[in-house]
């Protein structure tokens, strides 16, 4: 229970449904870190929040320490990633290593049969456990869970993947939950405001070292801050002045380099993966896929083709814009979740 809207409703219906239900809401933040801001997910105001839900529902509610795993597995990785000139995404890793890991191993230790959450997905429970996009389209969140196994989602129920959320929040408004109307949080609960150069930069100072911004040919046309303050695809902040836009096209830790170029230099059809999750059976071929490389873009046709070490090739059918290593590529078959892994390389257009 973070403390939000879908996690309490969430726990409401499995108790109108009968289960014996209780709430854990992770701690995460280091005891030597400032609280966490007000709207963050792991926040001191979400505890309370979630404990207000609880008690309103009748149910236990429990806050374990979670910090140190989520140091070594999140925090730590988000901040190795940026060194390497890649871009990660905490949250997948938190669903990895933390919430169907950490938490799901913890809670069966107590007796728990299942972990429920308040993602908009749903698990089909088939000859083999199937991982599904939620009803909702502007909030299915099976993007993010690519990496659950066939243990986890056994043992996994995410009751709200059956529902949009003005739905969620009148079931909660019904109910009386104090959250119905809770803003949702955009933020990485770790790096308020979204401040990313000002979290690496505290916690990795030595990255904030200036380096030469080149061009596509390999012509130095100015200087950066550091290379961790710098994403695929990034337009603002370059400083650079030109006619045309300049776009962050490329990352060189080797060098200590940012490469620029237009927007068309941004276009890529191919992309290896590592840490390849498949939910159901590993394909031992190329099989016809859609595929997405953030979270909020819409899927497009792509050809799947595994590889050996836990890699796969994907190729799109048409150019796909600002394919970034560190992310995820997520691949679907219809409704249905195939599998995804981390974005290694990027094969962009000649």
């Amino acid at each position: 229970m973070s403390g939000g809207v879908d996690s309490s409703v969430a726990a409401a219906i499995l108790l109108e449904e009968g289960y014996d239900v209780i709430g854990i809401t992770m701690r995460t933040w280091p005891c030597d870190a400032p609280e966490p801001f007000s709207r963050a997910c792991c926040s001191l105001s979400a505890a309370e929040d979630a404990g207000r839900v609880a008690a309103r529902l009748g149910i236990r509610h429990y806050v374990l320490n979670f910090k140190d795993i989520f140091q070594q597995t999140v925090i730590d990785n988000f901040i190795e990633e940026y060194r390497r000139g890649r871009t990660p995404n905490p949250c997948i890793r938190c669903n990895r290593f933390v919430k169907f890991d950490t938490l799901l191993t913890k809670a069966r230790a107590y007796g728990a049969e299942y972990v429920a959450t308040g993602h908009y997905s749903r698990i089909v429970h088939d000859e083999r456990r199937l991982l599904k996009r939620g009803v909702d389209s502007s909030k299915d969140q099976s993007y993010a869970l690519y990496c659950m196994t066939q243990e986890q989602l056994a043992h996994t129920l995410m009751p709200l993947g059956n529902m949009v959320k003005n739905e969620t929040r009148r079931l909660a408004a019904k109910l009386g939950l104090a959250v119905a109307s809770k803003p949702e949080s955009q933020e990485i609960c770790f790096v308020e405001n979204r401040d990313y150069p000002a979290f690496i930069k505290q916690h990795a100072p030595e990255v904030a070292v200036p380096g030469p911004i080149l061009d596509t040919a390999g012509n130095e046309i100015g200087r950066h801050q550091g290379i961790a303050f710098y994403t695929i695809g990034q337009r603002k902040r370059i400083g650079i002045a030109a006619k045309e836009p300049f776009y962050v096209v490329g990352i060189d830790p080797a060098r200590n380099a940012i490469i620029v170029g237009s927007n068309d230099d941004l276009l890529a059809s191919e992309l290896t993966a590592e840490e390849m999750n498949y939910i159901s059976i590993p394909p031992i071929e190329p099989i016809a896929v859609t595929a997405k490389v953030r979270y909020n873009m819409k899927d497009a046709p792509a050809l799947l083709t595994p590889m050996a070490g836990g890699q796969a090739h994907v190729k799109f059918d048409t150019p796909q814009r600002a394919i970034t290593p560190g992310q995820a590529v997520v691949c679907y078959q219809g409704e249905y979740v195939v599998g995804g892994g981390t974005i290694q390389k990027v094969m962009r257009n000649a």
